[in-house]
């Protein structure tokens, strides 16, 4: 009579090797979705002014969908006025905050395209004058924060502090402003583009929380006269 004897074949390392891809990818995920959304996360906590929704860059409207180009400034604040251009032979400038590391950043006067450079509101004061001076800029995650990408550059505008400097060159004169307050708005407040001349005053705008276009940081700034 034959006895048999049956032994467990040990598992092939094939497996173990699928196995360990498996939970590499699940990880690489992870850390994927915490890299994107931990900075907006940290944004939200500091800035105690948390909202349960993020406003998508396309809007649905009925049974239309309107895509909002928001490399165009005039989609940051659909209600404002078109003011009009203040008379000026000089086409741009350029803006440079040492703080960030922003150095000779081009300003186009009534630009429409972000992605190349820093956009001066049409119709807003001009360096040195009195009044409001607004420049607005886009910004994405932090970690992808480049001083020479237009498509990044105030991606860091938020730690900026009082009595920072940002200094902007105009036709051959250099002004340096302080920054005197920092601020949040909604889309829909249009005030912050109003011009006040008791002083001369900047305005650089961008979006926030850093990668959204939920609200806008308004970082306000003031001529310091030697």
């Amino acid at each position: 009579m034959a006895l048999y004897c049956y032994i467990k074949a040990q598992p092939k390392k094939e497996r173990k090797i699928g196995k360990y891809l498996s939970f590499t990818l699940s990880l690489a995920g992870v850390v994927f979705l915490a890299n994107a959304f931990l900075p907006i996360l940290i944004y939200e906590i500091k800035s105690q002014n948390f909202s349960q929704q993020l406003i998508s860059p396309v809007e649905v409207l009925g049974e239309q969908t309107t895509v909002v180009d928001y490399s165009q400034p005039a989609s940051w604040f659909p209600t404002a006025p078109k003011l009009p251009p203040k008379p000026s032979k000089i086409t741009h400038y350029t803006i440079s905050i040492p703080k960030l590391k922003i150095k000779d950043a081009v300003v186009q006067i009534g630009g429409e395209d972000l992605m190349k450079s820093l956009i001066h509101y049409s119709g807003t004061s001009l360096p040195g004058q009195y009044g409001n001076m607004v420049i607005f800029g886009h910004s994405v995650l932090p970690q992808f924060f480049n001083p020479k990408d237009y498509k990044t550059i105030f991606s860091t505008l938020p730690t900026l502090k009082e009595k920072d400097e940002i200094l902007v060159n105009f036709d051959g004169v250099e002004y340096r402003y302080q920054v005197i307050k920092i601020v949040e708005t909604l889309p829909e407040d249009v005030s912050i583009l109003e011009q006040y001349y008791d002083g001369e005053y900047l305005s650089l705008i961008t979006c926030v929380p850093p990668g959204t276009y939920l609200r806008r940081l308004v970082v306000r700034a003031k001529l310091v006269r030697y």
